[in-house]
């Protein structure tokens, strides 16, 4: 098996499917849920909006691809209340993991207690029932500190995951702010995983991330406890290395 198979293999494993587009209905969901188990094995979760959780939970019962899901997304306002509903719902509604929006430009303002109460509450919201992975728009924080504070402050306050993007803005997950939230997660000494998401559409930009992660934290840290990929279309293109080897 080449090194290209195997690190397509690799991120299939770690793939959070995603389907968060504005018309989204609950056939376009049915349809992403049948494509989350593949010949070459299943994704690690589906990433939906919050309406179509108990369906996704429904559907994917006896699979263990888990159920994610957003919060505060995409915008990242600073509505703790809003952000502490929405988890609280969809981890009633059966969520594994909840992606909430970091408030970014509520950080980058100087309010930085209102992020991290954000955060710390939604992450109590969850509790042992669901992951918290909390994204921090990169694209949108720019400069190496702000993301460094912005990783920081967010393990602090108890995220499980960090993840690079909603894949709504510009500028999405890039190699460059993945490698720092990896010094910060390093830093920390905490079991946080890292979540690149938004433009990896290839087995090789996959890769390169993969690769990243194994330079950072070790070959043996990066399996779907501690890394994830959010995409939509990489799961084809995965599909396709894995389909020649086969």
């Amino acid at each position: 098996m080449s090194d290209a198979v195997k690190d397509a293999a690799r991120a299939l494993s770690m793939l959070d499917l995603t389907s968060l587009g504005e018309e989204d209905c609950p056939d376009i969901v049915a349809a992403l849920l049948q494509r989350a188990e593949t010949p070459a094995g299943n994704v690690a979760a589906v990433c939906i909006w919050p309406r179509f959780v108990a369906q996704a939970k429904s559907a994917l019962e006896s699979t263990g691809i888990r159920v994610a899901t957003v919060a505060n997304f995409p915008h990242g306002r600073p509505d703790v209340a809003g952000a502490v509903e929405t988890t609280h719902q969809c981890v009633r509604d059966g969520a594994d993991e909840v992606d909430v929006v970091w408030p970014y430009e509520a950080w980058l303002s100087g309010n930085r207690e209102i992020a991290r109460d954000l955060v710390a509450a939604c992450k109590e919201e969850c509790g042992d029932r669901a992951h918290l992975k909390v994204i921090l728009e990169t694209g949108r924080l720019q400069t190496d500190d702000a993301i460094a504070g912005s990783a920081r402050d967010a393990i602090a306050a108890g995220a499980d995951f960090i993840k690079t993007s909603t894949g709504k803005t510009k500028i999405s997950a890039t190699l460059e702010a993945a490698h720092i939230m990896l010094d910060a997660i390093r830093e920390s000494g905490k079991p946080v995983g890292l979540k690149p998401s938004g433009g990896i559409r290839t087995s090789a930009q996959a890769a390169a991330f993969l690769h990243l992660a194994d330079k950072v934290m070790g070959p043996d840290w990066a399996t779907p406890e501690t890394f994830r990929f959010g995409a939509s279309s990489l799961l084809d293109d995965l599909l396709a290395a894995l389909d020649g080897e086969r």
